[in-house]
């Protein structure tokens, strides 16, 4: 099941996050997958592409959101939720920031390491 999809800044791809605890980076033009992001341990929620299209930020039932680097699908980054869930995240329009909001009534801002 895939429980998000969004269109990278280019139209070039497409990210999707899916309740098998990956996500994936498709070709939109071909469909073919490019890259599956594991690392996840429970199902993912939400996935985003930086504005640049070069990272990828995931939120999981895990209690993590993590920062891909999209053409290696190395994980840059874990966040680590200290109540609920993250429910969603998105990067700051500069791709510097990240900003995640969970169950509790809480938005963080994180500093992304790239």
């Amino acid at each position: 099941e895939v429980s998000s999809a969004v269109f990278s800044p280019d139209g070039a791809t497409v990210l999707t996050a899916s309740l098998d605890k990956t996500a994936k980076v498709w070709c939109a033009e071909s469909g073919k997958c490019l890259q599956t992001l594991h690392g996840h341990r429970w199902d993912v929620f939400s996935a985003v592409f930086s504005p640049d299209g070069t990272m990828a930020l995931t939120t999981s039932e895990d209690r993590t959101a993590k920062v891909w680097r999209v053409e290696s699908g190395e994980c840059l980054q874990t966040l680590r939720a200290q109540g609920p869930r993250f429910t969603s995240a998105v990067f700051s329009p500069d791709g510097t920031l990240a900003l995640t909001a969970s169950l509790n009534p809480v938005a963080q801002i994180w500093r992304v390491d790239s």
